[in-house]
C-alpha cells in the first residue's frame, strides 16, 4: 500500500480510550473509525511497559530496552531500541507511531530473527501478523492465519522470509495468535481463531488502520 504520507496510517484504540483493560474486536474499531482498511496493533494493554506512541502523542513512556518499531513523519519505517531514546525524544525526532510487540522481522532488507526464534510461549506456527515497509510511504501489511486444518501457520522466521519476498526493507512482528485479523470494506476477511479452532475475532486494544 502507497500513500502520499505517514499520516494515513493511523490507530485507533478500543472503546477510543487508552487503556490497560480496554479491548474491541478489530472489526468494531475499525467501524468506529470510518476505517476503509484495518489490521490489529500490538496489544499494548498486556503488558505493563514499552512505549506507546500513537498519531505523534506519548501514551506510555516507560520502556524496557525493547526493540521498537517507529514509523515517522516522512514515512520511513526504523527499529529502534527504547533503552536509546526517550519516547519524548523520539517524538521530537518526528515519530509518528511507535509499537513494542516486536521483534523486528527485517532490518536493512535482512532476516533479524533466527529459525529458532519465538514470543514468549507461542507454539512454532501461528496466525502472524506483521507490518513492512518497501520504501518510503510504501508499506504492506501481511495478515497469516493458523490453527485449523486448512491453515497451520508460520514461525517468526517463515513470517520474515516472507516479508523478505515481497521487498520489505523493514518488517516487524505486530500480536499475532488469536488477534490476527484483517479487515477491509467492512468485513473481516481473515478467518482470526480465539480460544482454539473457533473462528471469531478477540478483543484487542488497538488498532492500525486507513481512512478515506
Amino acid at each position: 500500500m502507497t500513500v502520499t504520507s505517514s499520516q494515513y496510517i493511523k490507530t485507533a484504540f478500543a472503546d477510543n480510550t487508552y487503556g490497560k483493560n480496554v479491548t474491541a474486536t478489530t472489526s468494531s474499531i475499525a467501524q468506529d473509525n470510518n476505517a476503509i482498511f484495518a489490521i490489529n496493533g500490538d496489544y499494548y494493554g498486556a503488558r505493563e511497559s514499552g512505549y506507546v506512541i500513537r498519531n505523534g502523542i506519548v501514551y506510555r513512556d516507560t520502556g524496557s530496552g525493547e526493540d521498537l518499531m517507529c514509523i515517522y513523519a516522512d514515512g520511513i519505517m526504523k527499529i529502534v531500541n527504547s533503552g536509546s531514546k526517550t519516547a519524548d525524544e523520539l517524538v521530537a525526532e518526528g515519530v509518528w507511531q511507535a509499537f513494542c510487540f516486536g521483534p523486528a522481522l527485517i532490518e536493512n532488507s535482512q532476516i533479524t530473527v533466527s529459525e529458532n526464534d519465538e514470543v514468549g510461549k507461542a507454539m512454532a506456527s501461528n496466525p502472524r501478523t506483521a507490518l513492512g515497509m518497501v520504501d518510503e510511504c510504501h508499506y504492506v501489511f501481511v495478515v497469516s492465519d493458523g490453527r485449523t486444518d486448512s491453515s497451520k501457520g508460520l514461525s517468526l522466521y517463515q513470517l520474515a522470509e516472507f516479508m523478505q519476498s515481497i521487498g520489505a526493507e523493514t518488517a516487524y512482528n505486530l500480536d499475532g495468535g488469536g488477534s490476527s485479523t484483517m479487515y477491509f470494506n467492512g468485513q473481516v476477511i481473515n478467518n482470526p481463531t480465539t480460544s482454539g479452532r473457533s473462528i471469531k475475532e478477540r478483543g484487542v486494544s488497538d488498532i492500525v488502520y486507513i481512512s478515506k
